[in-house]
């Protein structure tokens, strides 16, 4: 089913609006109309024949977005599909996705991203916005073609899961990605050094046994894409950063006015390389879990601004592909559904960062960043909204899951903040039970 253009009118009642789009955090409501924000905060009115859904106690917020995701259609429908991962989306309080490219075929072309940006609206849950790879077939040699991808609906570009081994190739998509405004989203890592490893290198892998991947695998891309941005005035967007050098060297670059975003998973700012003791593959991901020195200084950068994005990597796999010999078994873990509890436990509760960083990082930064719809209930913006319980505790349980990835390494961890709402487009497309 397609989100309709037309939805009946929906007022939020007495909830606490946090909108940091507005610098706006008091409590109000907010009233949707034809999909859209018709006004908020203060008392409003409910116009004949709206639904009124009382929200008092919760936490009413621009619809969260994710622009770090792995939906696996087409070709790995087996483990998600653009409808299921976009269903774990809206459960998870997620209004909006980016799929990365990394499929099968790759999506690589206007017809790849077309169909997954069709399958999105086909799913009516959470929107889809397509990425488009950088080069073709994520080989790395030869550019794909920018302007059709754009034309199609991709919004950024990435070869996400491999780096761009090619330092004038990323020159070259920097200098074109700018004529479109759109970002180059790069998976830092320096094969040389990282070819092999399956966890991070320290103590914990010499215990195991385990090839380790140093932290200078990271950082040394990191410090090129930012010279490289800055050569060519490109947008260059850091994906899932894990090391404390790279948040210096992120700081380095935006302190000298260099074009470079950042993000930051939920699980880098909540777990170390310990949860990889006993070879728990649920924990192998890449870039690998660090140690918590890193986990500290990944949540600094959140606080001070060095790190713009939360975002999940959400990357599932078929239970049997993780049941294999830890050197042997695919990298990642689901988090659409989870990294709301990660966060509010991990960030917000400990005080790390306000109520309104954390949305403005799950959200406004996220719609800023990728020039995306939302990220505002100001008037007249696109009516997705969010509605959480940052106190509510809760127990994960992976069965529960609408993904159909189980592979995550937060099974039966408690965690406290719970989304309760989620309205795409004017219309209710979660509502927890």
């Amino acid at each position: 089913m397609s989100i309709p253009s037309q939805t009946r009118d929906l007022l939020l009642k007495g909830g606490r609006i946090v909108d940091p789009s507005q610098g706006l955090d008091a409590v109000g409501d907010v009233l949707l109309r034809d999909g859209r924000v018709e006004a908020c905060g203060g008392t409003l009115g409910a116009p004949d024949g709206a639904e009124v859904i009382d929200v008092a106690g919760l936490v009413v917020a621009p619809g969260f977005i994710d622009v770090h995701v792995h939906l696996r259609e087409p070709g790995r429908e087996d483990v998600e599909t653009v409808a299921t991962g976009a269903h774990s989306a809206v459960a998870g309080g997620f209004t909006g996705v980016c799929a990365m490219p990394n499929t099968k075929p790759v999506t690589d072309n206007q017809a790849t991203v077309g169909f997954v940006k069709r399958q999105g609206e086909a799913a009516g849950f959470a929107r889809v916005y397509p990425y488009g790879a950088i080069s073709l077939g994520q080989k790395g040699e030869v550019l794909a073609e920018f302007g059709e991808m754009v034309a199609a609906g991709a919004v950024a570009f990435s070869d996400d899961g491999k780096p761009v081994e090619s330092a004038h190739l990323m020159r070259t998509a920097l200098e074109y990605a700018r004529a479109f405004n759109v970002p180059v989203a790069e998976h830092c890592e320096d094969m040389t050094l990282a070819r092999g490893g399956s966890m991070n290198e320290g103590l914990m892998s010499a215990k195991l046994g385990l090839k380790g991947i140093p932290a200078e695998a990271e950082e040394i891309y990191v410090i090129r894409d930012i010279l490289l941005a800055k050569r060519t005035g490109g947008h260059i967007h850091l994906c899932h950063l894990s090391t404390k050098g790279s948040v210096e060297l992120v700081r380095w670059g935006k302190e000298r006015g260099i074009n470079v975003t950042a993000e930051v998973c939920s699980h880098h700012i909540s777990l170390t390389e310990a949860a990889v003791d006993g070879y728990n593959t649920n924990a192998k991901m890449n870039p690998p879990l660090r140690t918590q020195e890193d986990v500290e200084a990944l949540q600094q950068g959140l606080a001070d601004g060095t790190i713009d994005l939360l975002v999940t990597d959400h990357a599932p796999h078929h239970y049997d592909e993780k049941e294999r010999e830890f050197a042997d078994a695919p990298n990642g873990i689901v988090g659409l559904e989870t990294a709301l509890g990660v966060n509010c436990t991990y960030l917000l509760h400990p005080g790390i960062i306000s109520l309104a960083q954390m949305v403005d990082a799950m959200s406004c930064k996220q719609a800023k960043i990728f020039h995306l719809p939302g990220g505002s209930l100001a008037r007249g913006q696109v009516g997705d909204v969010t509605v959480f319980d940052p106190s509510r505790p809760w127990t994960c349980d992976p069965k529960q899951f609408r993904s159909k990835g189980r592979n995550t390494p937060y099974g039966g961890h408690t965690f406290t903040g719970q989304s309760r709402l989620t309205v795409v487009g004017g219309r209710v497309v979660h509502r927890a039970q």
